[in-house]
């Protein structure tokens, strides 16, 4: 079945090591929109965030941003929102009350008071450059629960990952699970974790099927190249599941096509290989 729909996750998977999209990576999608197929970012990065990343791309693009709590394209169109309940984000703040550094609230809101913190580490190594990359778009409040004057997107936890894998334990057994779903993206060779509590229905997964729907495509045309645990669920959605060579190594090892690194080009390899000659 020919290949209508690719969703591909940004970071470790569109952009190289140094941040940037190869130019190999730019062709395969730019052929593959030419073909009339249609090519989705679909990523735990806010939509500002997100946007440069597309803009660099020269061809129509739909993005599936902050795992999926919101659909836009790149003139800015919302299709689909889904935002967290402000009670459940205010229980979840009260039960994590002792990982706040690093804790952040986000909000669907042009840029002021976008991101609200309480308190973050600037000098840790593994996190300033985040920080710096977001700055703009930063406010301090105190306390957190504060800012919560209406429903966010998200509240997002930032931390190495021992402490945030203790952090998903925690969320996990809070008694009200089923207020919010969690989302966690883990760079272990750099020490950071990111975890993303979201409205109950929400994950990059549940997205692409919902987007999938309503353009008229079937799983079996849809292609998902990822390479973090946030990931999963779209590739267990998608008809052709890739994941990098570079990915986590609970992907690798669930029976995927595995595909080069970011660093070696793989979403272009994919592409090509299931999209632009797919077998037969």
């Amino acid at each position: 079945m020919a290949i209508r729909l690719i969703a591909i996750d940004i970071d470790g998977t569109l952009l190289d090591s140094r941040g940037q999209v190869p130019e190999a990576n730019q062709r395969a999608i730019a052929e593959a929109v030419a073909r009339g197929i249609e090519v989705a970012l679909v990523t735990g990065r806010r939509y500002t965030f997100a946007l440069p990343v597309a803009e660099s791309i020269p061809a129509p693009l739909t993005m599936i941003v902050n795992n999926g709590a919101l659909v836009r394209s790149k003139r800015g169109e919302t299709f689909a929102r889904q935002l967290l309940a402000r009670a459940s984000a205010r229980r979840v703040l009260g039960a994590t009350a002792d990982f706040r550094m690093g804790t952040l609230v986000l909000f669907d809101r042009p840029k002021e008071n976008q991101i609200l913190f309480e308190s973050l580490d600037w000098e840790n190594p593994s996190r300033t450059d985040y920080w710096r990359r977001n700055r703009e778009y930063l406010t301090q409040i105190t306390p957190l629960e504060a800012s919560l004057t209406e429903d966010p997107i998200q509240v997002m936890y930032t931390g190495g990952v021992a402490e945030m894998r203790r952090l998903a334990e925690r969320l996990a057994g809070t008694g009200f699970t089923n207020e919010y779903s969690v989302q966690m993206t883990e760079y272990e060779a750099k020490n950071f974790t990111l975890v993303d509590v979201l409205h109950p229905a929400v994950s990059k997964g549940a997205a692409l099927e919902n987007w999938a729907g309503r353009q008229g495509y079937g799983s079996g045309e849809v292609m998902a190249i990822g390479d973090n645990f946030n990931d999963r669920e779209m590739l267990g959605f998608a008809g052709v599941a890739v994941v990098m060579g570079n990915s986590v190594a609970e992907l690798r090892s669930d029976g995927w096509h595995v595909t080069g690194t970011n660093d070696e080009c793989g979403v272009a390899q994919a592409i090509e290989r299931f999209a632009l000659c797919p077998p037969g």
